[in-house]
């Protein structure tokens, strides 16, 4: 198959070079010194069972749009970080409404998907989730990633909504072959709420005191922290007419409890002086509990807590 991975950051190079092994050709959508580094040197990838060194396919995103058609591929895997998705749905709306290949999002937050579908409809549009994987780019050409690395994905917002389960099957399959730890939803978009509890309970908090997971939820406070803005998320989830009950607070808790210590990828956006996935995150939290009436004071304070930090740190940046 003929596939293409949407930003080239750690997640993405994961499970491309996964993808690229099994006999599939990729291509590798990146940009600024990464992407010279892939073209010119190759790309290095780090995991405990997955190693490579070797060269890619990859090209700018101006390139993809003006030397391929949409149909070219077989299947879009979309990596990038939520704060650019509207930005890029909007860039690449006319190519992407040329083609009729499946669109799979694999990024933090559950608002990815509606901005995906309004471009390309609901049809085209996969849901899903890289869990108990960490990932990031060390150097240029250099990915390193933790974790066992499973994918979750389904028809948006649900099965009830699928208009091609052969496809979903095919999907599964390519996965499942390229030793892809795959699970397929019949609720993706609960699915992601479910994701939505780790990311809030954890990312917004290791960004603001700069720890890893570990080191968060071994603090009794700061695990309580979690444990509330997790119960936040239920809250919010209500809105979307998502139930999360305490059975998956409790699971999802114990779950980045006992996963490796890890950076969050809040974290490293944060030390690379990118813009973190706040709005994304915590935003998608504090907007719905107010349209609720049950305001997220907890998460409210640590995102507010954070902007502020975000703030001074820009501050301090020389001027350009």
């Amino acid at each position: 198959m003929n596939i293409a991975i949407w930003g080239a950051g750690g997640i993405g190079c994961y499970y491309g070079i996964k993808l690229k092994k099994a006999g599939h050709h990729v291509t590798f959508i990146a940009r600024g010194e990464h992407l010279n580094a892939m073209q010119t040197q190759g790309l290095t990838l780090q995991h405990a069972s997955t190693t490579y060194q070797g060269p890619v396919d990859a090209i700018h995103q101006s390139t993809w749009a003006n030397n391929y058609t949409c149909n070219d591929f077989d299947l879009i895997i979309l990596c990038l970080k939520s704060t650019v998705t509207a930005t890029v749905m909007d860039e690449m709306s006319d190519w992407l409404k040329q083609g009729t290949c499946p669109l799979l999002s694999l990024q933090n937050g559950v608002d990815n998907e509606t901005q995906i579908a309004a471009v390309i409809g609901q049809e085209r549009t996969l849901g899903g989730l890289a869990v108990k994987i960490g990932g990031h780019i060390i150097t240029p050409g250099h990915v390193k990633v933790d974790g066992v690395a499973q994918v979750i994905f389904g028809q948006w917002p649900n099965s009830q909504h699928s208009v091609d389960k052969n496809q979903l099957t095919q999907i599964y399959n390519l996965f499942t072959a390229a030793d892809i730890d795959t699970e397929l939803s019949d609720d993706i978009r609960q699915a992601l709420w479910r994701k939505l509890l780790i990311n809030n309970g954890v990312n917004p908090l290791s960004a603001l005191t700069e720890l890893d997971t570990r080191q968060i939820t071994s603090d009794p406070q700061l695990s309580r922290t979690v444990y509330t803005m997790m119960e936040e998320v239920a809250l919010a989830a209500r809105y979307d007419d998502v139930s999360l009950s305490k059975e998956d607070i409790d699971e999802m808790f114990t779950l980045i409890s006992n996963f490796d210590a890890i950076k969050t990828s809040m974290l490293v956006d944060l030390e690379k002086g990118k813009p973190l996935e706040r709005d994304a995150i915590s935003g998608a939290v504090i907007r719905r509990c107010l349209k609720l009436n049950t305001p997220a004071t907890t998460t409210a304070l640590i995102d507010t807590l954070l902007r502020i930090k975000c703030d001074k740190l820009n501050a301090q940046q020389p001027a350009p």
